[in-house]
């Protein structure tokens, strides 16, 4: 009996262009995986589409056989949506062109892209895109969950910086949405996920900028307190210029950390400046003057080298949970219980990270997009990175009781790109007073929840699918 995925292979396999893959083809096994391993699963086709058409195609003929879906970009979904079992997946991983404009300071580029290709393509101009820090990571989900990175206090966020897109929706329609052209749409696609088609181009703006201060040092235990209060304190006055992050982890096993902090319960902080370096050595060294200090280096770096400083400690194949949130101010208690939480942290790769938004991001309006919340600039995410299925129960119960302990002292809201599968909960959290707007805006671009595979936004009068 002819299956309807049977079907959806044989109304694609006419008219595309790209691969179309299946279990038991060759390089079936490696077009299946994803970052994260903690999600494994099995789809029954997987399209990796050549151009626009047939994602289209791949779009229209889904829908209309109503076969679960899954879209990927770079599979490095932390909660596992870009795959699916037993559903078609498409893939756009061939899909990776890059044009850029030196003279307006701009760039399109397609919706396969990871962060590292928009990053080598417009740094031969001495241009930046602001993005996330793992250069591996898909470009099209970081951007339509918001963006945070290493540029974020200067330039604000990736949406902010999308001038337009270009995006297959649910009845396979090409639409281009920006400030004139269906400017609802354009406002939802900045921030509001995955949820209302497939992007298959982004029209971003530039920033001039080739090299970077940067400077990493690690505290011990007991100073441990006394740094995050400065920092604390420090950040809301501190330049747009700085970038300061804090992670609470054990120590690794590592040439440039003394042996005898193996193991142990350190703070690890990352200081960048973006600005004239003469004055940004004098920033820096302000930011780490407080605590006896290990490990610690400074220097000036290209921003390559800068964008790809942690994709070593992110690599694919391991398993990643997450819980974060935002804090309006970071109170005394929360720093002792981040502290005491140290004890019992149970993998050396998971940890505790703090950053400081302000600056740019927080000069854009909330009603500008549909991200969140931009006035609680304080962002914990407790990271669980561990290697084996053994170790699950260890690392989700340890994020989960901190998570737990900290929520009362924080403030409604949670950045989407750091939520897990299991927070189906939080996805009206995250958007706030905009989540009204957005539920409308899903209503009409994808009133059948064909695009569900994300921290999903249910449309109104939804239609049981199977």
């Amino acid at each position: 009996m002819r299956t309807a995925i049977d079907e959806l292979h044989s109304s694609l396999r006419a008219r595309f262009r790209g691969e179309l893959i299946r279990p038991g083809d060759h390089g079936y096994q490696a077009a299946r995986g994803i970052w994260n391993s903690m999600v494994a699963r099995t789809p029954a086709l997987i399209a990796r589409c050549a151009d626009v058409p047939d994602v289209q195609l791949a779009v229209r003929s889904a829908a209309n056989n109503k076969i679960f879906t899954a879209v990927r970009c770079g599979g490095h979904s932390l909660a596992g949506f870009s795959t699916c079992d037993g559903g078609l997946v498409i893939d756009l991983s061939r899909m990776r062109g890059v044009i850029v404009d030196p003279a307006s300071r701009s760039a399109r580029f397609a919706g396969g892209c990871l962060l590292s290709t928009v990053d080598t393509a417009a740094q031969i101009h001495g241009l930046v895109f602001p993005a996330g820090v793992v250069s591996h990571t898909g470009a099209a989900g970081l951007i339509l969950g918001g963006g945070f990175g290493w540029l974020t206090r200067r330039f604000g966020l990736s949406c902010d910086n999308v001038q337009g897109f270009a995006l297959v929706t649910s009845d396979g329609s090409l639409v281009h949405a920006d400030s004139e052209d269906n400017p609802d749409l354009y406002w939802a696609l900045r921030g509001g996920g995955g949820n209302f088609g497939v992007v298959v181009e982004f029209n971003v703006r530039l920033h001039p900028l080739r090299s970077v201060v940067f400077a990493e040092a690690m505290c011990i235990e007991r100073d441990i307190p006394q740094v995050l209060r400065y920092w604390r304190d420090f950040m809301p006055d501190a330049p747009e210029d700085l970038k300061w992050n804090l992670s609470l982890r054990l120590a690794p096993r590592a040439e440039s950390v003394p042996t005898e902090l193996w193991g142990r319960p350190v703070l690890s902080q990352s200081v960048l400046w973006t600005g004239d370096p003469d004055e940004g050595h004098r920033y820096v060294g302000q930011a780490l003057s407080i605590g006896n200090l290990v490990s610690s280096s400074r220097r000036v770096i290209s921003y390559l080298e800068l964008q790809t400083m942690a994709d070593y400690e992110f690599p694919s194949g391991r398993r990643y949970y997450t819980k974060s949130g935002y804090f309006k101010s970071l109170d005394d208690s929360s720093i002792e219980d981040m502290v005491n939480a140290l004890a019992a942290i149970p993998s050396p790769q998971t940890q505790i990270e703090l950053a400081y938004l302000g600056g740019a991001a927080s000069r854009v309006a909330a009603s500008e997009t549909a991200f969140g919340d931009r006035s609680s600039p304080f962002v914990i995410n407790l990271l669980g990175n561990w290697a084996d299925v053994s170790e699950d129960d260890a690392n989700l119960s340890w994020v989960r009781n901190l998570f737990r302990v900290l929520r009362p002292s924080m403030t409604p809201g949670v950045y989407v790109n750091f939520m897990s599968a299991d927070e189906n909960d939080r996805v009206p959290e995250a958007y706030r007073e905009h989540w009204e707007r957005v539920l409308a805006i899903k209503s009409h671009y994808d009133p059948n929840n064909f695009f569900r595979l994300n921290q999903n936004i249910r449309p109104q009068k939804q239609p049981v699918m199977t």
